[in-house]
């Protein structure tokens, strides 16, 4: 059974543990993840220290209190057509999977949030069947124009 430890714009990350959960993230998302100053960026946004709405950084523990897995919600600002939040990242350790602790993540992360939830996964994620075991669904095809 995971502990979790939650960081939002009300309890804050020392500088070494906001830096140990991004090295964990860019470690362990593997082919999934994005560059190092775009996953600060995330964990700044969710704890209010960059202009934002908010959000929190979960971070699971197993019995010998060692991180296992994290996540990062932002909230949107919004509501309705644009759910209230983005689960911008879930990684779990990559030689602890298998263990179930992505899907106790991911309901401790969906029990803290208020409102809906978001997230982008790609098509050939295997985190994918994940997501869709806890109830996420696909009813929309997302498309972007990077300027």
């Amino acid at each position: 059974m995971l502990k979790f430890k939650t960081y939002n714009p009300n309890t804050k990350m020392s500088t070494l543990e906001k830096l140990n959960a991004t090295e964990f993230l860019f470690k362990h998302l593997e082919q999934y993840g994005d560059e190092k100053p775009d996953i600060e960026r995330s964990v700044q946004y969710a704890l209010k220290e960059i202009p934002s709405f908010g959000g929190f950084i979960l971070e699971g523990y197993d019995e010998n209190a060692n991180v296992v897995g994290t996540v990062v919600i932002n909230r949107t600002g919004m509501g309705g057509y644009i759910p209230e939040n983005i689960l911008v990242y879930i990684a779990v350790d990559n030689s602890q999977r298998g263990k179930g602790y992505g899907k106790d993540l991911m309901n401790k992360a969906i029990e803290l949030c208020e409102g809906d939830i978001a997230l982008h996964v790609e098509k050939d994620n295997p985190a994918r069947f994940l997501y869709e075991k806890v109830g996420f669904t696909n009813p929309y095809l997302e498309m972007r124009l990077k300027k």
